[in-house]
């Protein structure tokens, strides 16, 4: 019985010298089957590249058989695709309101040398649909935030700290007032802070209110530091000297306000500030208030404001009573949160700096 040709066997050479004397040649390759080119075609341009995708390997695809890229953790973030980190920049943004792509490599990709995989990430919550992030466009920069979608997405994780009135940011990321400068400077605080390893950038709240018998203080930002131990962070651009000693009163305010509740035998009744900053025994003081002075236009220079808001908080009282410690953004992102950058308000010994472990405790 004669075997029907094989469709991918190549054809016999019809030269004599072919035929008197075939050469030896390689097996042919098998034809790649059609699943096998559809999974090739299919795979997330997300790789390194510095580690090219196995073979099969398909990012988007439903079989189980295959696992796509995004579904295997790495644990290093130099390893880190575009598709493995699009659930951290989601947090990360729900987080902190609103991030440039160079903010977002900072703080998830730091020994990345290109924002490649950061914008591919984005460009994939961007796709989603409903969107999960949004997109404003400004001299050549783009700056992120989450859409109400995105919001909603992160806040079904359960990695958000449960907070009320939770924004997009869409509206500081639009402004033109200086509100989305003021929201990046924070940004780089915290950056600051990781970098330091003072504190994760997951463990801030942003304008979490906290209330006083004179109304919400709205800090800036709240940080857990890695002690346990929290601070309360506010950047200043461009507020008036008073505003920003009617802000330190308010946590003055704050933190004399009277307990909640009524307590028991076993539990006495706690103020807001004890029952979430002082630790189950009540033993660590209140929250030191760090004020980071950052450039603005047609505004003195943030030393120059600093030197000046010394010279006035000096004379309210509430000093005595709160850790108050300054610093310029400049400072801080040049030489880290944890080194010699913090000046505290009323201390004797003038311009001295000290690192944030120093800093004197609230009496």
């Amino acid at each position: 019985m004669t075997a029907a040709p094989d469709p991918h066997t190549r054809p016999s050479p019809t030269h004599p010298a072919a035929t008197a004397s075939p050469a030896p040649s390689p097996a042919p390759s098998p034809a790649p089957s059609p699943a096998a080119t559809r999974r090739r075609l299919n795979v997330v341009a997300d790789q390194t590249p510095d580690s090219p995708a196995p073979a099969g390997c398909n990012s988007s695809s439903t079989s189980t058989d295959v696992l796509g890229e995004a579904s295997r953790p790495r644990k290093t973030a130099v390893a880190k695709a575009g598709a493995d980190i699009r659930g951290e920049v989601l947090l990360t943004l729900a987080q902190l309101r609103l991030a440039t792509p160079r903010q977002l490599k900072a703080l998830l990709l730091p020994h990345h040398q290109d924002t490649d995989h950061v914008r591919r990430a984005l460009r994939n919550l961007l796709e989603e649909s409903p969107a999960l992030v949004g997109r404003t466009n400004r001299a050549q920069q783009s700056y992120w935030h989450c859409t109400p979608a995105g919001l909603a997405e992160a806040a079904a994780s359960g990695e958000l700290a449960p907070t009320t009135g939770r924004a997009t940011g869409k509206r500081i990321a639009a402004s033109k007032t200086g509100l989305r400068e003021h929201g990046l400077a924070l940004v780089d605080a915290a950056i600051a802070f990781h970098q330091a390893q003072l504190a994760d950038h997951a463990d801030w709240r942003v304008e979490a209110p906290h209330p006083t018998p004179a109304g919400n203080l709205l800090p800036d930002g709240v940080v857990l530091l890695n002690n346990g131990s929290s601070a309360f962070v506010e950047i200043d651009r461009t507020m008036s000297y008073a505003r920003l000693i009617a802000k330190l009163e308010r946590y003055d305010a704050y933190r004399g306000a009277p307990a909640n509740g009524r307590g028991n035998a076993a539990r006495p009744p706690r103020s807001h500030w004890q029952e979430n900053y002082a630790g189950p025994s009540l033993d660590r003081p209140f929250p030191p208030v760090l004020f980071v002075f950052a450039p603005a236009r047609r505004r003195a220079a943030p030393d120059t404001r600093e030197a000046a808001f010394h010279e006035r908080a000096g004379r309210v009282g509430v000093a005595y009573r709160l850790t108050v410690a300054t610093t310029t953004l400049p400072l801080l992102t040049k030489h880290g949160a944890g080194r010699a950058v913090w000046r505290v308000v009323g201390n004797r010994r003038g311009e001295e700096r000290m690192t944030l472990a120093a800093l004197p405790k609230a009496r």
